[in-house]
């Protein structure tokens, strides 16, 4: 029997989320031990919201494939390079499963690049009828039994372990606890991967090329930094992620996130 082992809520790659928690509930779990190689954790929205009341939650793009249950909706949702944005209104739930970076290429039989900006069928890669499995999950009593619901449905296609990701996971988190890496070359010199050997592998097992990777986790530093009001100075931040110039990083930080800089940081002070 699945049960719930909580983790601290997440706020990075959520636009404005001192707004969002006023809004709906978001928890965290983690995946039973079998299925722990391949789910980083479950994550799940619930909202009741007054009638007219509209919320529309921008979250920014990862190198994780998701399976996200949802009505109407349910699907794998490959790599999105893009921002992506969810109208809340009514009342609703959402289940999702993170998968880790490069582990659902075992799930898909086929180099992860193929899903990028792409949503599947769950019977594409799973042994069940799509909306039953739906259904199975969004009436489920609790938190408890929709993660359940879903876990039975992950181990219809559990494929072997593959040692190859535990270099995709070290190549990321590298990525991601080395601010100072803002080009593929820095990186290919980091983890001593050649340039090339990075792009196959990133084509292969995570979905995005290692220059997005690398240009999407600075840009989540900015939008934490800014998320928490910090006073720093954006020319300065700029140059620090990697940027020519200022004016180029407030187009890739306004196109991520969907504010200028020091709009974004203006909103989130108001919202705390």
């Amino acid at each position: 029997m699945t049960t719930l082992q909580s983790v601290p809520r997440p706020t990075r790659g959520v636009v404005n989320p001192a707004a969002g928690e006023k809004i709906f509930r978001l928890e965290r779990y983690l995946p039973d031990a079998d299925l722990a190689p391949f789910i980083e954790h479950f994550w799940l929205v619930a909202w009741t919201l007054p009638d007219g009341v509209v919320h529309v939650q921008r979250t920014l793009p990862s190198p994780c494939i998701h399976v996200v249950f949802d009505a109407g909706r349910t699907a794998v949702f490959g790599v999105m390079t893009g921002a992506f944005e969810y109208t809340l209104r009514g009342s609703g739930r959402v289940l999702g499963l993170r998968f880790r970076p490069g582990e659902f290429r075992g799930f898909l039989r086929q180099p992860v690049q193929t899903a990028t900006n792409r949503e599947l069928p769950l019977s594409a890669v799973f042994d069940c009828d799509d909306a039953e499995a739906e259904r199975s999950v969004l009436g489920a009593a609790d938190d408890a039994a929709m993660m359940a619901a879903a876990s039975a449905i992950i181990r219809t296609a559990l494929p072997a372990l593959d040692p190859q990701t535990e270099r995709v996971a070290f190549v990321l988190d590298t990525i991601q606890n080395n601010p100072d890496i803002t080009q593929v070359q820095q990186l290919a010199e980091q983890v001593n991967i050649s340039v090339r050997r990075l792009q196959i592998l990133f084509k292969e097992y995570v979905g995005a090329t290692p220059k997005w990777v690398i240009r999407r986790n600075r840009l989540l530093d900015a939008s934490d930094l800014l998320a928490k009001g910090s006073t720093v100075d954006l020319a300065a931040l700029a140059q620090a992620l990697g940027y020519y110039d200022q004016a180029h990083f407030t187009t890739d930080f306004e196109k991520l996130v969907g504010k200028p800089p020091a709009d974004y940081r203006r909103s989130c002070k108001e919202q705390s």
